[in-house]
């Protein structure tokens, strides 16, 4: 089979011709002209016989083996490697940490985008440096990146994103880029942004409860201040702008510490899983009642949550996934805000 007969390359097009390639091979695959295990040409075989730099089709062979289409074996050449996703729609999701609430918007948006897509998972930690190597990895590889911008400073401290991310996303076409959580990514132009608005949504969620918030003398929010995965700042201003608003007694400190005082009156709201669980094994060993003489209200819902009764303030991390894969089913662009509410459980 003479692989360089199907392959055109159109001199007048504004598409790059590696892009050209790219495009040539998966069409013949997905039209059975290319076969499992067929050996490609050569670099210089395919720049001989197109005019084109060896740098030209190194570049298509990149994104190709990128997108594990092809392999390289030491010394002998280019191979089909797969065939079953070149149909479908490759998606790159960039999440800043594994968490529970992360995976539930991965899972989410993987229900919903549907079985002609093939979503990969990356994780950059919050760190700058891992986001920038895996954004210029896979660069050009995929049709989609699904972006969550979180990153930490030096002092662990959070960032929503750095200038050099900033220029890094805005390399990917407008047309192939979602940003999902975080409003304030730097990013302009018609692209599709699924966003939590953090000083309002706790502000806004704290106000719906209020009714029962109101029965407390005291509201402590343990916010880390530093954090290997650290949190937006803004939530700190909802939550301050609320007390004043409302004329309550607030602290605001950066960890549940080991034999903290606990008082009657006191509602705790909680942002970490380890503040959580440490404090309600405190309220426990002092013998409060949990729900009447000291409340506790986590940030962030999880099944966990739900089934020991834990009053939550949260985002609606399903509705994120799915709205970003409707968004990208429908071609839709622009920004959405999602839903952020108040749920009240037994501890409150």
């Amino acid at each position: 089979m003479d692989m360089l007969s199907y392959i055109e390359i159109d001199e007048n097009s504004r598409k790059p011709k590696y892009l050209q390639i790219v495009d040539a091979v998966t069409s013949n695959i997905s039209s059975g002209n290319f076969e499992m295990n067929a050996k490609m040409p050569s670099i210089n075989a395919m720049s001989e016989e197109f005019y084109l730099s060896r740098d030209t089709v190194e570049k298509a062979y990149k994104i190709l083996k990128d997108r594990k289409i092809i392999i390289s074996v030491r010394g002998k050449g280019y191979y089909i490697s797969n065939t079953k996703l070149i149909s479908k729609t490759n998606i790159l999701f960039l999440v800043n940490k594994l968490s529970s609430y992360k995976l539930n918007i991965y899972n989410s948006f993987n229900n919903h985008i549907g079985a002609n897509s093939h979503t990969d998972l990356q994780i950059y930690h919050c760190d700058e440096s891992l986001f920038l190597n895996l954004l210029e990895k896979n660069k050009g590889a995929y049709d989609y990146y699904v972006i969550m911008s979180h990153f930490k400073s030096d002092d662990f401290k959070h960032v929503a994103t750095p200038e050099k991310v900033v220029k890094a996303i805005q390399k990917i076409p407008k047309d192939k880029l979602v940003i999902l959580d975080d409003l304030n990514s730097g990013i302009d132009g018609a692209i599709v942004e699924i966003y939590q608005d953090f000083e309002n949504d706790i502000y806004n969620a704290l106000l719906e409860g209020f009714q029962k918030i109101a029965n407390y003398d005291k509201l402590v929010l343990v916010y880390p201040e530093k954090s290997v995965y650290p949190y937006p700042k803004r939530i700190v201003q909802g939550f301050k702008k609320f007390c004043i608003q409302k004329s309550l007694e607030f602290e605001i400190i950066d960890e549940i510490f080991d034999e903290i005082v606990l008082k009657k009156g006191d509602l705790f709201i909680t942002i970490g899983e380890d503040d959580l669980v440490n404090l309600i094994r405190q309220i426990r060993e002092q013998e409060f009642d949990l729900g009447k003489e000291i409340g506790v209200l986590s940030y962030n819902d999880t099944p966990l949550k739900e089934l020991l009764g834990i009053s939550v303030i949260s985002t609606d991390f399903n509705t994120m996934g799915s709205t970003a894969a409707q968004m990208i089913l429908n071609k839709k662009k622009g920004k959405v805000k999602n839903p952020f509410n108040f749920i009240d459980r037994a501890s409150m």
